[in-house]
């Protein structure tokens, strides 16, 4: 974990990541992978980066807003049941608490996030 201090900056498309595997149980298809670093607490949000590799998982989610960096991926919505969101560069994605997700990355994801 990282801080990012008042008046300090970092470049979020290349900061050094650490993956490990995702847990057995959420792995749909591949071998995906995730690192993450928190930068800082803003009005009690965490702001932090999130990466994952090619791969499919399931994922519960937390109440967020974030912006991808760099990567695709398509988001399918279990519950509620949504049309799938197709995420790259620029896009910008509310999801809430509880949200059950299935995440197909078919190019490396960053994103920023707010949660």
């Amino acid at each position: 974990m990282s801080a990012l201090d008042a008046g300090a900056g970092t470049d979020a498309r290349t900061l050094a990541l650490t993956h490990e595997a995702l847990p057995a149980e959420e792995i749909v298809d591949g071998t995906p992978a995730a690192g993450s670093v928190a930068l800082a607490t803003v009005g009690g949000a965490e702001v932090g980066i999130w990466e994952m590799t090619p791969g499919t998982a399931s994922d519960t989610e937390a109440d967020e807003v974030f912006v991808v960096l760099s990567g695709r991926a398509v988001i399918e919505f279990v519950e509620p049941v949504l049309p799938p969101l197709e995420v790259a560069p620029g896009s910008v994605v509310r999801l809430a608490e509880g949200m059950r997700t299935v995440w197909t990355v078919t190019e490396t994801l960053r994103k920023v996030y707010i949660a």
